[in-house]
């Protein structure tokens, strides 16, 4: 491949997601022990669970002649194809051509396949373009993996594009504005100056002389699963605890459609997280989603191309520095880097 891609070049591979990263791709109650058909990540998946509840993923076509493996039949950590019978494992070998035994294709791996994990109420996807035997490992921020944290999953699938996803999470100053009306959204200054700092896996994008007030910084990182990370002040009324945060991420389902979770986040423990957790499902929730609900309205009536017709300020740097570094990372992929 050329070491100057063109723009299409860079489009094909970001519009479906770079490779060789982990992505969370739908919530854990999705997967039962019948298979199920998901569109990700530019693949059409089978996936389901064996009766341990380990869950598998397979390319949603059958080598024999591409008959959905999604409706065949699960059978522990393999599946049998529902149209010949045809048994591909969970690692993409061929076990059993029962029609023709012993043909060639018995022995072989010719179906894509994927490793999968599940933390904090989702299934997570390796994304690769080959079979491989051990991923790296998935690594999720503090606030998804330490006990001092109690979490709720948000899982919602917008009609847009899941990079304006990214660029309005690096959008602090949209808060201020599109979510006034929020319990939590509503103080602080209405104009700001912002200024970028390295973090260990990623950046952080602040306004500089306010913090703690608003939707004040968000934070993007890479740790071969890109998330992104934000704080917003409660009032006294939201309870125990400090900042309401946002851990999220978002992952292609096609062109113009992605699968968006935010796990909402606050550091509590003992009788505070009873009480947090009570209070989160009987008032606050509905509050959240009514955000949420802001988003959605303007990301979805978005032209797909209105990232190519704009005037960008200084409070667009976070977006900048975002999208520059998926370019550069689509650019290494098209390098072979």
């Amino acid at each position: 491949m050329s070491t100057n891609p063109t723009d299409a070049e860079i489009e094909q591979v970001l519009v479906n997601g770079l490779d060789n990263r982990w992505y969370a791709i739908c919530p854990s109650s999705f997967l039962k022990d019948t298979p199920i058909s998901l569109r990700r990540l530019g693949f059409k998946l089978a996936l389901w669970r064996d009766s341990d509840g380990t869950p598998y993923a397979l390319e949603d076509h059958c080598p024999h002649r591409g008959a959905p493996l999604s409706v065949g039949i699960p059978l522990g950590d393999k599946i049998a194809c529902g149209y010949h019978g045809v048994q591909i494992r969970c690692d993409g070998t061929v076990l059993s051509v029962p029609g023709s035994p012993g043909c060639k294709l018995e022995g072989s791996r010719p179906t894509l396949s994927f490793h999968l994990k599940e933390a904090r109420g989702a299934i997570f996807m390796y994304k690769s373009q080959v079979n491989i035997d051990e991923p790296p490992p998935l690594i999720l921020p503090e606030q998804l993996t330490s006990d001092e944290y109690e979490s709720f999953l948000c899982y919602v699938e917008w009609g847009a594009d899941y990079r304006y996803v990214i660029d309005n999470v690096m959008d602090p100053m949209h808060g201020t504005f599109l979510h006034k009306q929020s319990h939590a959204m509503s103080a602080g200054a209405r104009s700001a100056e912002f200024k970028l700092e390295d973090t260990e896996h990623g950046f952080l994008f602040a306004k500089a002389g306010q913090r703690d007030v608003n939707f004040d910084w968000s934070e993007f990182a890479d740790t071969n699963y890109q998330w992104q990370r934000l704080d917003i002040p409660y009032p006294k009324s939201g309870g125990p605890g400090g900042s309401f945060g946002i851990a999220g991420s978002c992952t292609p389902i096609s062109p113009n459609a992605s699968a968006v979770f935010f796990w909402r986040t606050r550091k509590v423990s003992g009788w505070q997280r009873d009480v947090w957790r009570f209070l989160y499902k009987n008032r606050l929730e509905a509050r959240h989603w009514a955000v949420l609900e802001q988003d959605r309205a303007v990301l979805e009536v978005m032209e797909p191309d209105a990232n190519q017709r704009e005037h960008l300020y200084q409070h667009d740097v976070g977006v900048m520095r975002a999208r520059r570094q998926l370019r550069k990372l689509a650019i290494d992929q098209l390098a072979g880097k």
